[in-house]
């Protein structure tokens, strides 16, 4: 059964980081992250720019709140636990309802990173997805040498399936990448 509806989440924590939907209130906490990431973020995110301003992120944070209503992608803020201080963000997106998977998508402020919190978010967030979005298997999908990344698919518990050609675009350049998936029986 395909799950078109889905609940924003709700205590989705480890006690240290905890997962939720962006609220409008969040735009310059984001803005303010990213544009604190460019270095790090950037290099692999083409929309992560020191231009990157409130204006810009009210947009995407309008735009994740379609997508959920719609069931295309579930957009979360990765917010430290204690504080709700913004630390990333988090995304079961790119749905593909009629198989029942979608890709994971994840990014830390670089404040924050080396500090394990996308092992944390992105396992919250798989279970999430399999337990509540219906999602069968969930893809992360990271350039070829964007190490950290790579990394990162690995602690989440993502298997290595493949470099595959081409399959990124970043800031205009076609590149390859790495396919990691992780199935329910694999948390």
């Amino acid at each position: 059964m395909t799950i078109d509806t889905v609940p924003y989440p709700h205590d989705l924590t480890d006690g240290v980081v905890r997962l939720r939907a962006y609220r409008d209130d969040d735009a310059e906490a984001l803005a303010e992250a990213v544009r604190e990431s460019v270095s790090t973020a950037g290099a692999w995110l083409s929309w992560a720019r020191a231009d990157y301003d409130t204006a810009t992120a009210q947009d995407w944070i309008r735009l994740c709140k379609q997508a959920w209503l719609l069931g295309d992608g579930f957009e979360m803020v990765i917010v430290d636990a204690h504080t709700d201080r913004f630390l990333g963000g988090m995304g079961v997106n790119q749905r593909h309802r009629e198989h029942r998977f979608a890709n994971l998508g994840y990014w830390v402020r670089e404040s924050a990173q080396g500090r394990g919190i996308v092992t944390r978010a992105g396992k919250l967030a798989l279970r999430w997805a399999f337990e509540v979005a219906g999602m069968s298997r969930m893809e992360i999908v990271a350039a070829h040498n964007n190490v950290p990344s790579r990394r990162a698919a690995e602690r989440i518990g993502g298997r290595f399936e493949g470099m595959l050609r081409n399959r990124l675009v970043i800031n205009d350049k076609a590149m390859d990448a790495a396919m990691y998936s992780v199935i329910p029986a694999d948390l």
